[in-house]
C-alpha cells in the first residue's frame, strides 16, 4: 500500500516530467519539506520554482480528479456541521457534500493519504476527497465557520471514548517500549496532540505545560505572559500523550528518570511553527513544557513592536553607532531577544554583515549569518566570538553574556569597531554597571565600550473590544504616592472581559523600556564606583525615564493598567 512519502516521490517525478520543475528544485523541495513540515506544493510556490494553479492541474491528471470550484458549493450550516471547525483547522479540510454515511472532503494535501484514514475514524463516516485550488481551502474554511473556536474541553468530550480504547496505561515503572510507541501513534491520541497545538495557536500561546499529578493531568497555556486555562484531562491518559509528545520530538520515550530537550516543526493551521520541547521528571510522572515559536505571530519590525515614538527614536539612533556594546536587560520572558532581532533587522541592509552566535537560534532572519551554540563539541559564546571576529563582521550579536570571558571578548570586539549587541539579566539598566563590575570588569573598560542599557519588561495591553474607564483601587494608588496634582486630568482604564479576549480585559503586550545612555556624567561617575542610586539619579536627571515611569505613561495612555505595571516594575 502507497504511503503518504511514496506519493509525494511520484508526485515530484511526475512533475519532473512534466517539466514544471527540475532535478535539482525537487530535490532542495524535498529537504526543506522534511524541515519545515509543509505540503510539497507549498514548498515549491514558495521557493516560486512553480504555481498553485500549474500543481492543481497535475493533480487532477495524477489523482484522475475533477477540481472543484468552492464557489459554487453551497456551505450550509447542516453541511458545516459535519465537521467539527477544530477538526477543519486543524486538517485544512472543509466539508462540500455529505450523503447517507459519506462525507466529501475538499483537502488541502490531497497527497496525504493517512489524513482521510484519520478522518474516517474521527467522525465516523466515510471520505471521499475531491481536488481543489489548494490556496482556496484556507479561505473557505475562515469565510464559512463561524469565528469562534471549540475550548478544548469540548474537543476533550469528544474524544474521551476513543481515548479510552488506547490510553490504558497505568503508572507502572516498567512499561513495554513497543507497547508505547504504538499507543502513541494511535489515532486519538495523535489528535488530541494536534488539537491541542491548534489551539495554542489560536489563542497565541507561548508554552504549553503538561503537568501530571496524582489524580489528575492538567494542560495549562502561557497567553501574554501569564499561565491559564487549567484543563483537566484524566490521568490515566497521561502515558499516552506524554509518549506522543516524546515521539514528535525524537526523544527516548522508554527514559523516564532523566530530563530531556527535543524539537519539532511543524505546520498548524497554515502557521511554519518550531516547538521546543523539555520534560522534568516528577513524583507523578513526566512534566512536559513546549514552547511555541509561531514566526508569523513574532514582528521582528521594530516599527511594529509597540515602543513609545520616543524611545524609538533612541534606539534607532543607537543603531547607527560604528561601534560599542548595547546591553537588552531583563528577567526571562520579557521580550529581549525579539527587541535584538528587531534592531539587527533595522540595520539588515546590503554593505553591512551581521553575525549572531545564540543559543538557541530562535528565529532565521535572511541576509544575518546565525550560529547555533552547541556546548557538546565546544561550539561556546566564547569560543565561537573569537573567531566571530576575523569574519570582518559589522554588528555582532551574543545571545547572552555568561561569563568574564566572553564579555572581555565582546568588550574587544566593540573597540576594535564592532557593534556588539547582547543581552543580561539584571533588573534595571544603573544595575548593569554594578553586575558588570561584579563580574570583574575594569571601570575603564565599561566607559570605553558601553554604549548604552536598555532594560525591558512585557506589559498586557488592554483589550480594546471591551476597554472601559474605571477607579483603581485606593491600595494602588497609595502605593504609587500619588498626589492630588497627580491625578489631576488623569483617566484609567481596564478591559471589563469579552469573546475576544477569552474574558480577560487583556489582548496582547507591549514594551516598557528604561533606555540608559551612557555619557561623560555617567562615566565619570562608573570611574568613581559610585553607587547604583546614585548613577540612576543622574541618568534620571539626565532624560532616563525608569520602568515604572514608562509603565505609568502607558497607564495614563489607556493602554495598559495600573495593576501590570506594578506586577511587572519594581516600587521603590
Amino acid at each position: 500500500m502507497a504511503t503518504n512519502d511514496d506519493r509525494r516521490v511520484l508526485f515530484g517525478q511526475i512533475l519532473l516530467e512534466k517539466e514544471l520543475i527540475s532535478e535539482d528544485q525537487i530535490k532542495k523541495a524535498l529537504d526543506i519539506q522534511e524541515i519545515n513540515g509543509k505540503t510539497l506544493g507549498d514548498v515549491l510556490v514558495d521557493l516560486e520554482y512553480t504555481t498553485n494553479k500549474k500543481i492543481s492541474a497535475v493533480l487532477s491528471d495524477y489523482l484522475g480528479m475533477e477540481i472543484i470550484d468552492l464557489e459554487e458549493v453551497d456551505f450550509k450550516q447542516e453541511l458545516l456541521a459535519t465537521i467539527p471547525h477544530s477538526i477543519a483547522q486543524l486538517y485544512r479540510i472543509i466539508p462540500i457534500a455529505f450523503e447517507e454515511s459519506t462525507i466529501t472532503v475538499a483537502q488541502q494535501d490531497p497527497l496525504d493519504i493517512q489524513q482521510i484514514d484519520d478522518l474516517r475514524f474521527l467522525l465516523k463516516f466515510n471520505i471521499t476527497p475531491v481536488l481543489v485550488e489548494r490556496e482556496h481551502v484556507a479561505d473557505a474554511i475562515d469565510k464559512h465557520y463561524p469565528s469562534g473556536h471549540e475550548s478544548v474541553e469540548e474537543i476533550l468530550d469528544n474524544f474521551q471514548h476513543d481515548l479510552s480504547i488506547t490510553s490504558d496505561l497505568d503508572s507502572r515503572e516498567i512499561i513495554d517500549k513497543d507497547h508505547l510507541e504504538e499507543m502513541a501513534n494511535e489515532t486519538p491520541i495523535k489528535s488530541f496532540v494536534n488539537l491541542i497545538l491548534l489551539q495554542a495557536i489560536v489563542v497565541k500561546a507561548s508554552d504549553i505545560h503538561f503537568e501530571v499529578f496524582e489524580d489528575e493531568f492538567i494542560v495549562r497555556y502561557r497567553v501574554d505572559g501569564v499561565l491559564r486555562d487549567k484543563i483537566p484531562v484524566p490521568v490515566h491518559f497521561a502515558s499516552g500523550i506524554i509518549s506522543r509528545i516524546k515521539v514528535m520530538s525524537n526523544m527516548d520515550i522508554a527514559e523516564r528518570r532523566l530530563p530531556q530537550d527535543g524539537r519539532v516543526f511543524l505546520t498548524i493551521r497554515g502557521h511554519a511553527v518550531d516547538i521546543r520541547i523539555s520534560t522534568l521528571p516528577t513524583n507523578y510522572g513526566e512534566s512536559i513544557v513546549m514552547r511555541i515559536l509561531d514566526k508569523s505571530a513574532v514582528s521582528i519590525d521594530l516599527d511594529k513592536l509597540g515602543i513609545r515614538p520616543d524611545d524609538l527614536k533612541i534606539i534607532k539612533q543607537l543603531m547607527q553607532k560604528s561601534n560599542g556594546i548595547i546591553l537588552v536587560t531583563g528577567p526571562t520572558g520579557s521580550g529581549k531577544t525579539t527587541t535584538l532581532y528587531a534592531c539587527l533587522n533595522h540595520v539588515n541592509v546590503t554593505g553591512i554583515k551581521i553575525i549572531t552566535v545564540e543559543d538557541p537560534v530562535e528565529y532565521e532572519v535572511d541576509g544575518i549569518m546565525q550560529i547555533q551554540v552547541n556546548s557538546q563539541i565546544d561550539v561556546t559564546f566564547l569560543n565561537c566570538l573569537r573567531s566571530i571576529l576575523r569574519q570582518d563582521p559589522d554588528v555582532i550579536l551574543v545571545g547572552e553574556i555568561r561569563d568574564l570571558e566572553t564579555l572581555e571578548i565582546a568588550i574587544q570586539a566593540s573597540l576594535t569597531g564592532h557593534l556588539v549587541l547582547s543581552t543580561l539579566h539584571t533588573n534595571d539598566a544603573p544595575s548593569t554597571i554594578t553586575r558588570l563590575s561584579n563580574m570583574g570588569l575594569k571601570p575603564y573598560l565599561i566607559t570605553a565600550s558601553l554604549v548604552a542599557v536598555i532594560s525591558q519588561r512585557l506589559v498586557r495591553k488592554i483589550c480594546k473590544d471591551c476597554k472601559e474607564e474605571y477607579t483603581p483601587d485606593n491600595s494602588i494608588i497609595n502605593g504609587l504616592n500619588f498626589s492630588d496634582h497627580d491625578l489631576q486630568d488623569k483617566h484609567f482604564y481596564i478591559g471589563k472581559g469579552c469573546n475576544s479576549c477569552n474574558r480577560t480585559g487583556y489582548k496582547g503586550r507591549m514594551s516598557i523600556l528604561e533606555i540608559m545612555s551612557v555619557d561623560e556624567e555617567i562615566c565619570s561617575h562608573i570611574i568613581k564606583q559610585s553607587s547604583t542610586e546614585t548613577i540612576k539619579e543622574v541618568a534620571r536627571n539626565n532624560g532616563m525615564r525608569t520602568l515604572l515611569e514608562s509603565g505609568l505613561d502607558a497607564v495614563f495612555e489607556g493602554l495598559t493598567t495600573l495593576e501590570e505595571v506594578t506586577r511587572e516594575t519594581s516600587i521603590n
